[in-house]
């Protein structure tokens, strides 16, 4: 690996680590001083819109050629990641019987694309991070035409879903952006390379601005859900997590490959999930993808401790 390259994955490493606690404590703040963030809820697109830039620059043509040669696995991928979450979301939504702003939250939350941080933690778990980038990559490709679908298909029976609308908003905060960062690295490449190591923590502290901005705008009514909430999302990314590893492993895709389904099912882009909930819905219904934005990065972390910790054991026993 390059020193460039090992400065990126050492940034990005300490990113992921920290990035839980910072999203917390900017839950925490939103929580304790709402006024401080009145209004800030038309800001959250442009905000996203600058998480999606820096994942576009950190991308390379590479990565699309990494899909052209295995298909099978990356067409497998994405099938899991729109099918289970969504359908996990929608069976959470009614097990718990959750009100109809929190059920369409999580139900969104459940058709976004991979989270920004998938690639990092399969990497962290050692992993198959070639498929999982293929995967995140086509993902947040394909939202625009999957996300506001699903949303209509299984959120509908709560709450009225402007899909056209949320189209032209996944366009507008995902896609255009992410193409423009994949730009600027192709044409800027010397330039971009030297900021790499600092993207990670640019899209951290983007997307905590977020969490608090849309705890701020539901701080009177979290009290009063924030434990369903929180058992909603745990339920949701913990089934998420399994469901995908054993759908890799099912398909006998190899144990660093069911890692990385694993990672790319469980892990969403909550940050778009609560841009489009703000947008369409209410700030009350963008609760659960705030919360999951802490979650699911603390849930990762553990699970990749966990692979990794396995694999030392089965070294040791090798070794005897």
């Amino acid at each position: 690996m390059s020193p460039q390259a090992d400065a990126e994955q050492r940034g990005a490493r300490r990113a992921v680590t920290v990035f839980p606690v910072l999203v917390l404590l900017a839950g925490v703040v939103g929580l304790l001083t709402p006024g401080t963030f009145k209004g800030g809820g038309e800001a959250v697109p442009y905000l996203l819109g600058v998480v999606m830039f820096c994942m576009g620059v950190t991308m390379t043509p590479q990565d699309f050629k990494g899909v052209a040669r295995r298909p099978w696995a990356v067409a497998l991928g994405l099938v899991a990641h729109y099918v289970i979450m969504p359908g996990l979301g929608w069976v959470v939504a009614h097990a718990l019987d959750l009100s109809p702003q929190l059920a369409a939250g999580v139900i969104l939350v459940g058709c976004a694309p991979s989270g920004t941080a998938s690639n990092v933690v399969t990497y962290l778990a050692r992993g198959d991070v070639a498929l999982s980038v293929s995967v995140a990559t086509v993902s947040t490709v394909l939202a625009p035409l999957v996300t506001p679908p699903l949303t209509l298909l299984l959120a509908g029976e709560y709450l009225p879903v402007e899909a056209g609308a949320m189209v032209t908003d996944i366009l507008k905060t995902v896609l255009l952006p992410v193409l423009a960062g994949l730009v600027v690295r192709l044409v800027a490449s010397r330039l971009v390379t030297r900021a790499l190591p600092v993207l990670p923590w640019l899209s951290a502290v983007t997307i905590a601005v977020i969490v608090a901005v849309v705890v701020a705008g539901s701080a009177d009514a979290i009290k009063s859900a924030a434990a369903m909430v929180m058992l909603a999302v745990v339920l949701h990314n913990g089934l998420g997590l399994a469901l995908g590893y054993g759908a890799g492993r099912l398909a006998r895709l190899g144990e660093p490959a069911s890692r990385a389904m694993a990672f790319e099912v469980g892990m969403q882009n909550s940050g778009l999930a609560a841009s489009l909930a703000t947008a369409h819905f209410s700030p009350l219904a963008a609760l659960p993808a705030a919360v999951f934005s802490v979650w699911h990065n603390v849930s990762g972390a553990v699970a990749a401790a966990c692979f990794t910790y396995r694999d030392r054991r089965r070294a040791a026993g090798s070794s005897r």
